[in-house]
């Protein structure tokens, strides 16, 4: 063998050992990759299925067109065109339908209107003339809209009224999505629903849910007896219930709330957060508070977190009361025979110019008229402190009429010079009052009273006079100026001002509380009370005796 035939066999060796290496690893190759599947085709084109006319203008305005005329039929995947006529346009994949245009895509979703214009390539339509979208439930009413099928949304632009069962709603401009069933609205917004009108600039609305969510700075929400005003509210067309953010006002016929959060739930509990004002302007009377909770239902409610009661019903001054918490019950609301009771307990104070008040708690029931003041009450009315167990004063047309120190009552009077004082004290006390005006004050049970009788020329006093006595009756002019006193049998003692022993000068039941007095409306929140050596006396009750039955 030559050497050249050596070399061509050497090459033709190498080459079959190159195929066969290139073979097997081609074959691992292959069985190391998974096939892929075929895509699945989807046919996007227009298909015209029913015409009774067709026909081609090549010479017109629409020389691209198909004029089709007569009960015209689409179909592009899956949803169907129905109209008297239409310009088919098979190349760009579109249609342009005239006379009660008809669209159905499945079964949840129709379409009418006077005209449309549908792009099979982006799958959007714009419908214009008496456009009506049907989905589900909800109908809107439109002349301009465009759907978007890729999106499952439509829009509208030139005005339109959207109807959900018993609900309809108007705006210039809104957008509807059809998988999600929500909606947005702008501009002149208007939302009828079975007891309420819904004004505001933008309004989006769940469908499904019944929810609507109002935002705007002049929103309304108006019913027949009341109007709330909010710039961010959601409510529930189903359920009836509120909730109002955005510093919301709520005005009921004479009644008024505000508040940073309202949740407002109908014939339920209904609740306020951060400064809320509540303004009954019938009964002449507001309460301010962080926290209230109140049922339209009952009649119940409740306030805490810096709550203050005004009261304004007595004239041009206004009472200004606060606790811990107010509690308000109402009893056979919605009939002619109802009442309330107010609850104000744990640290209540009082202010108004002419009388101020301490307790710690609080009761006022509107079927009497009557105060209830437990738990060392005070009250002071200019330079006169009166104390006792327990404290009430009964009213009348706003206008107190009397009042009760039932217990260890005590009333002194500081006298100009402030360091005298006129001091009564007995078991119990009344005082009545004619146009607000006390004119007669009763001690009665160990009446005991330390008196400085004044000259009437000079005003300068005369002596102290100490008695003793178990009724006392003072009786007072409309100046509030002593016109005479009635005693039953009493003991009594006079002693001149240079001769009145050091222990004759104040009762030992005697204390003076002036550290704990509200100066003013803002120092109703600051509470000051009394040491423990200060407090009341308990005093226990006489119990009645038992009488055991004979066991025979």
């Amino acid at each position: 063998m030559t050497p050249e035939n050596n070399i061509k066999q050497y090459i033709l060796g190498h080459r079959i050992s190159l195929i066969v290496v290139l073979c097997l690893f081609g074959l691992c190759i292959q069985s190391s990759i998974t096939p892929r599947k075929k895509r699945r085709k989807t046919d996007e084109r227009v298909y015209l299925i029913h015409s009774d006319e067709l026909r081609y203008d090549q010479f017109g305005n629409n020389p691209e067109a198909q004029i089709v005329k007569g009960h015209v039929q689409f179909t592009h995947q899956g949803a169907h065109l129905w109209c008297d006529s239409a310009y088919f346009y098979q190349v760009s994949n579109s249609v342009k339908a005239f006379g009660h245009v008809r669209f159905k895509q499945g079964d949840t979703l129709s379409l009418t209107c006077d005209y449309a214009d549908y792009d099979g390539q982006e799958q959007k339509m714009a419908a214009r003339k008496n456009v009506v979208l049907t989905h589900r439930r909800q109908v809107l009413h439109t002349d301009s809209l465009n759907f978007d099928r890729l999106y499952n949304y439509a829009y509208f632009f030139e005005g339109g009224t959207l109807t959900d069962a018993k609900d309809k709603l108007v705006s210039d401009w809104g957008e509807y999505h059809m998988d999600t069933r929500q909606a947005v609205f702008y501009f002149k917004v208007k939302m009828k629903t079975a007891d309420r009108l819904i004004t505001t600039d933008t309004l989006y609305y769940d469908m499904a849910k019944s929810m609507a969510h109002v935002v705007g700075p002049h929103s309304k929400i108006t019913t027949n007896t009341s109007v709330v005003n909010t710039s961010d509210a959601y409510y529930n067309t189903k359920t009836d219930k509120a909730k109002l953010y955005g510093r919301s006002t709520l005005v009921d016929k004479q009644k008024q709330i505000t508040g940073d959060t309202l949740l407002y739930v109908k014939n339920g509990d209904s609740y306020g957060y951060g400064r809320v004002v509540y303004i009954d302007k019938e009964n002449k009377n507001s309460l301010l508070c962080d926290k209230l909770k109140y049922n339209e239902k009952t009649g119940n409610g409740y306030a805490t977190k810096h709550a203050l009661l005004k009261d304004y019903s007595q004239g041009p001054d206004t009472l200004f009361a606060h606790a811990d918490s107010i509690k308000l019950f109402t009893f056979n609301i919605n009939t002619d025979s109802i009442y309330r009771k107010v609850h104000c307990y744990n640290k209540v104070r009082a202010y108004r110019t002419d009388v101020q008040a301490v307790c710690d708690s609080l009761v006022f029931n509107s079927k009497d008229s009557c105060m209830t003041m437990y738990k060392d009450p005070i009250v002071w009315n200019g330079g006169r402190q009166i104390l006792g167990e327990v404290i009430k004063v009964y009213s009348n047309d706003s206008t107190i009429r009397k009042a009760e120190i039932i217990g260890q009552a005590l009333s002194i009077e500081q006298m100009p010079d402030s360091i005298h004082y006129n001091q009564i004290s007995s078991k119990d006390m009344n005082a009545y009052f004619i146009q607000g005006k006390i004119r007669e004050a009763e001690s009665i049970g160990n009446v005991r009273s330390v008196y400085y009788p004044v000259d009437d020329k000079d005003t300068s006093m005369i002596g102290l006079n100490y008695l003793e006595t178990d009724t006392m009756r003072m009786y007072l002019n409309p100046e509030r100026k002593l016109d005479h006193i009635w005693t039953c049998k009493f003991t009594s003692t006079l002693y001149p001002m240079t001769q009145i022993p050091p222990e004759k000068e104040k009762l030992d039941a005697f204390a003076w509380f002036d550290y704990i007095r509200p100066i003013d409306k803002f120092d109703i929140f600051n509470w000051r009370g009394k040491g423990k050596d200060k407090s009341l006396k308990v005093i226990k009750r006489r119990e009645a005796p038992l009488q055991h039955l004979n066991s025979r």
